[in-house]
């Protein structure tokens, strides 16, 4: 069985503590991921607006636990306190990352106006908010980045058209099954999409489930005749939800291929590729929408 674990740093506790914690986890067990960091501010605070634009957004929040997950100042940042930087507040953990042998990508700049904006912006503005991100990734890195992927699994046509500029050679950036190229009201993405297959942890929660539940739904989801991409949040997997993840990768571990996704790009003809739409659609446990490959 192949899967692919792909790490979202969403916020500035996330890179602090969470990360370095699924990096020594990973570390114990030989396991190479494919790491996304939001180069700039931490703004979580300004996500409350989700409660009148995000059907389901409370509940969720409610029966995840979302204070427990992600602390009373990450919900304060970008409103009563001040955003601190991400990336950039330690460029240490991103040099670790590279020095284990983890692939590094770009996870937006500022990740809540990318999950709430993007799907309304244009061109000229998404394509500021990567060059942010790109340039502070060669500051601390040294070069450009690979892989992106979008903030809350949100695109647009915009997005598709700056990710096609470059630097990038992947996304990874919708919920689906397959690896494909993506097309949006019109426009066809000239790179690899390699979506999310699996459930995310925070949804599984998000649905009332426990722990131990959830941790059995997310390897029943896993499949071995595909390529299965488990997307990871620092913020939940590197923290209250640390042993949760443990026990997955403990007992997966034994019969899985452990790949990173910028290899699986590199190993794709992009050319024969099939073309398929992206739609906006919901998730079990996740308030919102989300962008899906057609199926």
């Amino acid at each position: 069985m192949r899967v692919a674990l792909k790490v979202d740093v969403d916020t500035y506790h996330g890179l602090a503590t969470g990360l370095p914690r699924l990096l020594d986890a990973l570390g114990r067990r030989r396991v190479p991921a494919s790491v996304y960091i939001a180069m700039g501010p931490d703004h979580s605070g300004r996500a409350v607006r989700r409660l009148f634009t995000h059907k389901g957004f409370a509940r969720k929040m409610f029966r995840s636990r979302a204070l427990r997950l992600y602390g009373v100042r990450t919900m304060l940042y970008g409103t009563l306190l001040p955003g601190p930087q991400i990336a950039r507040s330690f460029p240490n953990v991103l040099r670790r990352a590279v020095a284990e042998g983890h692939e590094l990508g770009v996870h937006g700049y500022d990740h809540i106006y990318w999950h709430d904006r993007v799907v309304s912006l244009e061109a000229g503005e998404v394509a500021a908010e990567m060059d942010r991100a790109v340039a502070v990734f060669r500051d601390i890195v040294g070069r450009d980045p690979e892989g992106f992927a979008a903030p809350g699994w949100q695109c647009s046509a915009a997005s598709l058209v700056c990710l096609d500029r470059g630097p990038f050679t992947y996304h990874s950036s919708t919920r689906g099954v397959r690896p494909y190229r993506p097309r949006i009201d019109g426009v066809e993405g000239r790179l690899p999409e390699i979506p999310t297959t699996a459930p995310a942890l925070d949804e599984l929660l998000g649905l009332g489930m426990s722990e131990d539940d959830a941790v059995d739904a997310m390897q029943r989801s896993l499949n071995d005749d595909r390529l299965n991409v488990l997307t990871v949040h620092a913020e939940v997997e590197g923290g209250a939800c640390y042993s949760a993840f443990s026990t997955l990768l403990d007992r997966i571990h034994p019969t899985t291929c452990f790949v990173q996704l910028m290899d699986i790009a590199r190993a794709l003809d992009v050319a024969r590729l099939p073309v398929i739409p992206v739609v906006q659609g919901t998730r079990p446990g996740r308030a919102g929408t989300v962008s899906c490959q057609a199926v």
